[in-house]
């Protein structure tokens, strides 16, 4: 299994999507540091658990019973603070619902929605965690997928970084600076590059 994105991956998909490297780059850098898995010995990749989005999913049933793992609104104070911590969180929600919990978890290096695997080209959520866990190349592929989707490509080759963000992260985007987060990334490349 690779654990890192190899430089001809990354050219073959600039040059595929029309983009600059330091674009696709800068989005990995910002979502999870740039890599998509957790540090070995594990070999399980980068989630962030959503509880307002398992609430989402779940229809709000678990709120009264689990109001660590469901709650209406995203509160940044729900989360673990560790990637194995939120593992548990998840763990915990696919007991309740094992679909609508991994669709509520962003995975990998490009910290992709669970509940976006049929825009990544995946028939179901189990599909796509599975591919998440298979390598970096597969969380790439699921990536270049999703990114296709024309306001995302068409913001990242415009360099429009408030707007892919807003289409990324959605409309709360701006709690967590992720344009600013994107140019700033996205400059970084840039200069290690010239």
């Amino acid at each position: 299994m690779n654990r890192v994105i190899s430089p001809q991956a990354w050219k073959t998909l600039a040059e595929s999507l029309g983009v600059d490297e330091a674009s696709l780059k800068a989005v990995a850098e910002v979502e999870s540091s740039g890599s998509g898995f957790m540090r070995p010995p594990s070999q399980l990749p980068k989630i962030l658990f959503e509880g307002h989005v398992f609430h989402r999913q779940t229809k709000g049933r678990f709120d009264s019973s689990h109001p660590e793992l469901s709650y209406p609104h995203w509160d940044r104070t729900k989360y673990s603070g560790s990637v194995a911590g939120e593992w548990r969180r998840m763990d915990a929600a696919c007991v309740l619902d094992r679909a609508a919990a991994l669709e509520s978890a962003s995975w990998g290096a490009f910290q992709i929605m669970g509940f976006n695997y049929a825009m990544c080209g995946f028939d179901d959520v189990e599909a796509f965690v599975a591919a998440n866990k298979e390598s970096a190349d597969a969380q790439l592929a699921a990536f270049s997928r999703l990114i296709a989707h024309p306001k995302l490509i068409r913001a990242l080759r415009g360099k429009d970084w408030k707007g892919f963000a807003a289409t990324y992260n959605g409309p709360e985007f701006s709690r967590n600076c992720y344009d600013s987060k994107l140019a700033t990334a996205y400059s970084r490349f840039c200069m290690r590059s010239a």
